[in-house]
């Protein structure tokens, strides 16, 4: 049978991954052990699945198979770990899955997998530790996978895992269900997990300006599946339509040799309206449910860039406002700055400026800050004073593509200064490095 004969079937197992370990994990309350029986009913899904066409319910088989696997693992080795209460293995698989099937529509369902995302953002857990637990337990990324997308060994990511998953057991999992309040508290830690990593698909590093898009398509599709298991929720109604709108953008954020491009120079043909669709779709339909959180708000924000067909077609006063909003419910200096950048465009830039200046304390490590103090310095004229906030710029940059942007204020700052010759040319400077 041919690759491309057998892909529903890892199509299957990927989809049915967070509900399948997230019921084994609630049976044998150990994360080894539920990942092991996954993975075994996973090995024998392969095996039997190709000859007798899929199951009924492909999660209901995986967590029966799997369960019956482990118990069976537990007796022979004798281990001290508890059995599961009802620990009897089931030799009927047909009859068994229709009978799972039924009960995981009940409440369960939500709760296991709940669970298991909440497990992966324990608060004690560092973000790097929290979004590589997420990857390898609820996606099922290969340890090399996840390695690639951080730009890490192997090694180096197995460690980091291993740590992860020691902080976990120590710290103890919540198996009970969990009340409203508390079901309230996971699911917004769990959205700020799912956007932690697709903001890591962004974050890159060294000389390298390329968007990990593995980690953004992720944090979609695990976004999604947050919004099926609660889809009356607005907060997560609005997380998926931020990372939807803000990664429809990709495609238009670089140019060939890697060049960084601003929001307002992007080719907006490149944008992916599909996903703008979507993305739209969502945040109206939260707004409708006049219950505002940050999640909401930005994407509100994103929607207004995303429905202006031209930059000077931007509603930057509704913009403003917005960010008006969002320090209210999420106060925090990167918020002001970016407000800020509204601002310049409303009521220009030496009101933006007023708007940053209290900030440079908190923010003076910070990149973007300068490049953005930089830029309204330049607007006012004030180019000695751009040209050092610009060369701070560079020697912050996390990249070289966000170094050679701020560069070509600089290559502007130079000609502009320099006293211009009878041929219309210029004399000629040193670039700026």
């Amino acid at each position: 049978m041919s690759e491309a004969d057998t892909a529903w079937i890892e199509t299957a197992l990927t989809s049915a991954r967070p509900q399948a370990v997230g019921a084994l994990l609630r049976y044998f309350r150990d994360l080894d052990t539920a990942e092991e029986a996954f993975q075994n009913a996973c090995l024998r899904a392969l095996k039997t699945w190709p000859q007798n066409g899929p199951p009924r319910d492909p999660a209901a088989w995986l967590i029966m198979v799997g369960r019956n696997v482990a118990i069976d693992e537990v007796r022979r080795t004798r281990r001290q770990q508890p059995l599961p209460e009802d620990d009897q293995a089931i030799s009927d698989l047909d009859d068994a899955e229709g009978a799972l099937a039924e009960r995981l529509d009940g409440s369960h369902y939500r709760d296991d997998i709940l669970r298991l995302m909440f497990i992966c953002c324990h608060p004690q857990l560092p973000a790097t530790q929290q979004i590589a637990l997420a990857l390898r337990i609820v996606s099922g990324l290969t340890v090399k996978q996840i390695a690639r997308a951080f730009l890490v060994s192997e090694a180096a990511m197995e460690q980091r895992i291993t740590r992860a998953k020691a902080k976990v057991a120590e710290a103890g999992t919540p198996f009970e269900a969990p009340g409203a309040v508390e079901r309230s508290e996971r699911l917004a830690g769990v959205a700020a997990m799912i956007y932690l990593i697709f903001n890591e698909g962004y974050s890159a590093s060294g000389d390298t300006a390329e968007i990990r898009k593995p980690l953004c398509e992720e944090a979609i599709r695990l976004a999604r599946l947050l919004l099926r298991l609660f889809p009356s929720e607005p907060e997560i109604m609005g997380l998926t339509a931020l990372i939807l709108l803000q990664h429809a953008r990709s495609a238009a954020r670089f140019a060939g040799d890697g060049t960084l491009i601003l929001l307002d120079d992007q080719d907006r043909s490149l944008w992916n309206g599909t996903m703008i669709a979507e993305g739209l779709a969502l945040i109206d339909k939260a707004m409708r449910h006049r219950r505002s959180g940050p999640y909401q708000i930005q994407a509100a924000i994103a929607a207004l860039h995303a429905r202006a067909s031209a930059p000077e077609q931007t509603d930057w006063a509704q913009i403003d406002l917005l960010y008006g909003a969002l320090e209210v419910v999420q106060p925090s200096p990167v918020v002001t700055l970016n407000r800020a950048v509204a601002v310049s465009k409303v009521r220009g830039p030496q009101a933006a400026l007023d708007l940053i200046e209290p900030l440079a304390s908190k923010l003076a490590n910070y990149f973007h800050f300068y490049g953005v103090r930089g830029a309204f310095l330049m607007q006012l004229g004030r180019n000695d004073e751009a040209r050092i906030a610009f060369d701070r710029a560079i020697a912050l940059a996390n990249t070289s593509a966000e170094a050679a942007h701020i560069r070509m204020h600089l290559d502007r700052l130079i000609r502009d200064s320099q006293p211009k010759q009878p041929n219309g040319g210029t004399r000629q400077g040193a670039k700026a490095t």
